[in-house]
């Protein structure tokens, strides 16, 4: 018989560290809003989760490294918001910092989600930060969730 497995979506006893870029802030708190309410709305405690200000997107990958080595967290959630300009910035820093993110969590084993939205205008940031697109923020934060979880199940057995 196969055997299937997949990660659950609670948060008690879990503890997870939140990057959040202040660049672009009025996005990246809508993201950081959502992002507390699910995992609080799935049994995590507020006083294990930590949010960690940075100052834009390109910056997160290394704070990212940082609290996944230093072993505190289960998860931890990677916010930010690139919106497009008219010079390649945009590329740079979006690639980059995906790059970057999942370098941590293949280099240490700890669920590092990608919360980083990437738009070409401000509109498409505001949908995707709580309005008509839903809070890419809460995603973020249910999906480092579930593979905080079905991690634990592998570790277990």
């Amino acid at each position: 018989m196969v055997k299937s497995f997949a990660g659950n979506l609670i948060g008690t006893g879990k503890t997870f560290g939140i990057i959040v870029s202040r660049f672009n802030g009025f996005i990246t708190k809508q993201l950081l809003e959502g992002a507390e309410d699910c995992l609080i709305r799935h049994g995590t405690d507020e006083k294990d989760i930590d949010v960690y200000w940075v100052p834009g997107s390109f910056e997160i990958p290394i704070t990212a490294m940082k609290l996944a080595k230093n072993g505190r967290y289960d998860g931890i959630i990677c916010l930010g918001a690139v919106i497009r300009g008219e010079t390649p910035h945009f590329d740079y820093v979006s690639n980059e910092s995906a790059k970057g993110i999942t370098e941590v969590g293949l280099a240490t084993g700890v669920p590092t989600t990608y919360g980083i939205i990437t738009t070409d205008t401000l509109e498409q940031a505001i949908d995707r930060a709580g309005t008509r697109s839903g809070n890419k923020g809460a995603e973020s934060a249910m999906t480092t969730l579930e593979m905080v979880n079905l991690f634990e199940t592998i570790k277990n057995g």
